[in-house]
Order: C-alpha cells, then structure tokens, then sequence
C-alpha cells in the first residue's frame, strides 16, 4: 500500500550541514534504506568513517568531495557517487563553494553504523 510521507525529520549535525531525513529509522523507522536531503555549507567537513552501508550521493548544486583511501573524489552538481560499506570515507566541501545532495543509505543510516573516527 502506497504510504505518503509529510515530512522530514531534521538529524542534528555538528558543523553547519542541516540532514532532513525522509525515509529512515529516525522519521519513518525503515531499516532497510534511507533518503534523506542534505544542505553542506562552503568548507563543511566530517570525521573518517568506515560505515556498515552502501551509500548513493547525487548532488544536485555545488560539489562534495569523497576522500578515500585511493584518493580524492570530486563529485558535481548533476553527478553521483557510490561508497560502499567497510570503506573508509570523508565527506567534505570545498573551502569556496557548499552542496545541496541526496543520500540513500543501504541498510538504513544509524549513527551508530557509520563507525565515524573520534577527530
């Protein structure tokens, strides 16, 4: 059965970055996926984390970057990204220019299952 979802529930973040989850365990108690909207402001940044999901970016304006251990992913305004669980990743923006992004998270992002480094 179709099931409308009014609205999003805002994740508090350290930082700046404002996370409005959509589908997930904090809005809708779904584990098995979430979609949420993001908003990073220029020079946003977080802590390395080695996540137990998949996640799918499309940044819809600006650029986020993805670093990895093989480098540095510079992800565009109508590009995607695909980090998958058990890698170690670092999401950021640039110094000069924030994001407006998409993420799904499969299964459904916890805190507790992004595993994010204490720095």
């Amino acid at each position: 059965m179709a099931e409308l979802v009014e609205k999003a529930t805002r994740v508090p973040v350290p930082g700046g970055k404002v996370i409005d989850e959509y589908i997930g365990r904090v809005n809708t108690g779904e584990e098995a996926v979430s979609i949420a909207h993001m908003v990073a402001p220029a020079g946003w940044t977080e802590p390395f984390q080695t996540p137990e999901f998949d996640e799918y970016t499309l940044v819809l304006r600006g650029r986020v970057t993805v670093e990895t251990p093989n480098g540095v992913i510079e992800v565009r305004a109508g590009q995607a990204v695909v980090t998958r669980a058990g890698e170690r990743i670092r999401y950021a923006t640039p110094a000069d220019e924030g994001a407006e992004y998409v993420a799904v998270c499969r299964p459904a992002f916890g805190p507790d299952l992004a595993h994010r480094d204490s720095d």
